[in-house]
């Protein structure tokens, strides 16, 4: 399965190119250390159906985790549980080697099909990544990686370190099951160290509707040290982006970042 990457502006913007994976939303890890501050709002309209009967979902505002009373928990552990909770991997300290679910246990057909980043102080869309149409092609599926949709490589520039406020938009549809209680949690490492954790709450998801949601990031200014480390040092920024149904992981996505501008 492959996708397409669209990267706009001139060549003093900061701008991404996909390498590998799937639409990914919610990962532009910029490195903050906790203080950010986020907006989230949400629409949603049932598939194939009136434009005009679109439906407002109710969406608490994203925020940042800080983890204050969460047990420490290891990837060893969660992978020894039936069931993986959001305290669970918000006790996490350090990147996870592997994905805490299989694509079996989205059981809800939630699918990512479209992603898009934005400087929200000029406007400037800094990339977007669009899932294309499913095809009937017939074909030997057995030799086809089953996380391939789940991992993505963005390369971003230096500047994309100064950025203040992003805001990243995704598209989504769910399939014929209704959706309690959806919420994305996302953390983002330097090599073992925790930049930011967010916790995104979309609420309720009515049954084969596509949904649009825009989260926004206020980015705090990072050290000069701390961008040097990320720069020098592609892909050393990962993330992590866990989603649930009624607080039970059904989704695991990753990413990793490069911030010199080049592959």
């Amino acid at each position: 399965m492959s996708y397409s990457c669209t990267s706009t502006g001139n060549s003093q913007d900061p701008s991404c190119s996909k390498k590998s994976g799937g639409v990914n939303p919610g990962s532009c890890s910029s490195g903050d250390t906790g203080n950010s501050n986020n907006h989230h709002s949400i629409r949603g309209s049932k598939a194939n159906s009136n434009p005009d009967l679109s439906e407002a979902m109710r969406v608490k505002k994203g925020c940042n985790t800080t983890d204050v009373g969460v047990p420490v928990t290891t990837e060893e552990e969660l992978l020894a549980n039936e069931t993986i909770s959001p305290e669970d991997v918000l006790g996490l300290q350090k990147i996870t080697e592997n994905y805490l679910c299989s694509p079996e246990d989205n059981v809800y057909n939630i699918d990512f099909t479209r992603f898009k980043i934005r400087d929200m102080e000029t406007g400037t869309v800094l990339f977007e990544i669009t899932k294309p149409p499913a095809t009937d092609k017939g074909g030997d599926k057995r030799d086809v990686d089953p996380n391939a949709g789940r991992f993505v490589r963005y390369q971003f520039t230096p500047a994309f370190l100064r950025l203040r406020q992003v805001g990243a938009t995704v598209e989504f549809t769910v399939g014929d099951i209704p959706i309690n209680n959806f919420r994305m949690i996302e953390r983002h490492y330097f090599r073992e160290q925790l930049l930011k954790s967010f916790d995104f709450e979309f609420g309720f998801c009515i049954p084969s509707s596509k949904n649009t949601c825009e989260h926004i990031y206020e980015f705090p200014p990072l050290s000069e040290d701390l961008m040097r480390e990320m720069i020098l040092h592609p892909y050393e920024t990962q993330s992590d982006s866990f989603y649930f149904v009624d607080n039970k992981l059904v989704m695991h996505n990753k990413a990793d970042y490069s911030y010199s501008g080049g592959p």
